[in-house]
């Protein structure tokens, strides 16, 4: 008995001991040292500001679910033109043509039908941005790409799938002096940009600890023949563990704690619950699904990440796409003087009575009035054209009037960077059974330069 109280004691000696010195141990046991792994950068590029652009001149490759609804957005723009179009699939490119551009009075893109072809559209001289919905592998190859031959990126989520695409994209940014812009739409629901609104006019006080989330059921759409194409998506499940879609849940809330303007990422943890939805619906739901879990899913039903801040902030960020539940974004904010949260249902509260939520026509009352400007000159036309509610419409929006305008856009490539490189790191975690794992500093030592997230306006 004396032999197992001194072990025992001795044992939490030792975990209270790496606990209390995760990031020493973590660096020196666990990681490469990513900072120095990459070439040094000649400029930072926040709040990039680039010459101003009357007429903006887009080329969308990739025409799945994301670039074809791009197609009914964008020439709804003034001052956009849509030069060429491009997908390895020829009948969606076909479609899109007829869909998108017959009798709607718009111009009539060039087609692009190749593998390789997005490579000769960012070669072309009359394109200001390459849009890019292609499927995951691609996204920073092209974008690359692009910048190299001048061009700007907007480029789906997430933008990169590791720490060395994430630095690829931040040092072809700063050494080309392009946008690379993430199309993280979830930013611009009018939910999170009021909220974000709240939270820069102090009504929380010091925001303490945040949560997000992409809980959506996917297993019919990741099964589905064609929805994504090759099953692409289903692939990335069968291979990868931790959190392979983690920016829809982490962006809005990485601007609301100013993440690389005034605080920054510090380290994470992960893990994973085992995998027992997606081997569970193909055999019920899939006549020949055998085809599928021949090998087993290596992504877990459901993970949980937690992440620390250079200020002491606590973030904690799930993925789910394989269980029956509600879709859910968390997007809760917990501060010294109140709290929100957007899902399962809105909820205020506020010192001195925050014990419980302030009522439903008080929030709706409270969120009208905190609307902030970027949203109310556009929101009733984002809600006619559409687009997850209108997010998407304000998303490209912004987009296109800040290039127009010449002002730094609302994401910038350290974003897309921050947000992407939880894909890898996540799943570095959960494979050393829920080590800590160090966060780069894509902005290598400027994360307080900037004070804090700006949307700008002329």
């Amino acid at each position: 008995m004396r032999f197992l109280l001194f072990f025992s004691f001795q044992f939490s000696i030792l975990i209270s001991a790496q606990l209390n010195n995760n990031q020493k141990v973590v660096s020196e046991s666990l990681f490469i040292n990513w900072d120095n792994t990459f070439e040094e950068p000649k400029n930072t590029v926040l709040e990039l500001v680039c010459p101003k652009i009357d007429t903006v001149k887009i080329a969308v490759i990739g025409l799945g679910n994301r670039g074809a609804m791009a197609l009914d957005r964008l020439p709804q723009i003034p001052n956009v033109k849509i030069v060429a179009i491009a997908d390895v699939d020829s009948n969606k490119v076909n479609n899109c043509l007829e869909t998108y551009f017959d009798d709607k009075g718009y111009s009539i893109p060039f087609p692009y039908y190749k593998t390789d072809d997005w490579k000769l559209i960012c070669q072309r001289n009359d394109i200001d941005l390459i849009y890019i919905c292609t499927h995951w592998q691609l996204h920073t190859p092209i974008a690359v790409y692009a910048m190299e031959h001048d061009k700007h990126v907007a480029v789906e989520v997430p933008a990169a799938l590791t720490i060395e695409e994430c630095w690829r994209l931040v040092n072809t940014a700063e050494k080309t002096r392009k946008h690379c812009i993430q199309l993280e739409n979830c930013m611009y629901d009018f939910f999170e940009l009021t909220a974000l609104n709240m939270v820069q006019q102090n009504l929380f006080g010091e925001i303490v600890h945040v949560e997000g989330a992409y809980i959506h059921d996917l297993r019919s759409l990741n099964f589905h023949d064609t929805y994504y194409w090759n099953h692409w998506r289903l692939k990335q499940l069968q291979v990868n563990d931790g959190n392979t879609y983690p920016t829809h849940g982490l962006g809005p809330i990485a601007h609301v704690l100013n993440i690389h303007r005034g605080d920054k990422f510090n380290y994470l943890v992960s893990m994973s619950s085992d995998q027992f939805g997606m081997n569970k619906y193909a055999k019920e739901h899939l006549p020949d699904s055998s085809k599928y879990y021949d090998v087993d899913f290596k992504k877990g039903d459901i993970n949980t990440t937690l992440i620390k801040t250079q200020k002491g902030k606590t973030i904690l960020l799930q993925h789910d796409v394989t269980s029956p539940r509600p879709y859910s974004r968390l997007y809760t904010l917990s501060g010294t003087n109140g709290f929100i949260q957007k899902y399962p249902k809105h909820s205020i509260a506020l010192e001195p009575n925050a014990h419980s939520s302030l009522s439903s026509n008080e929030i709706d009352s409270m969120l009208l009035n905190y609307q902030p400007s970027v949203l109310k000159e556009i929101k009733d036309k984002a809600k006619q054209v559409g687009g997850h509610g209108g997010m998407d419409y304000i998303m490209d929006y912004r987009l296109i009037y800040c290039l127009r305008n010449g002002l730094p856009l609302d994401q910038d490539v350290y974003d897309a960077a921050e947000w992407s490189s939880i894909v890898e790191l996540s799943r570095k975690s959960v494979e050393s059974g829920s080590a800590p794992v160090q966060i780069p500093d894509f902005t290598r030592g400027n994360w307080n330069k900037v004070k804090k997230v700006s949307y700008f306006i002329k």
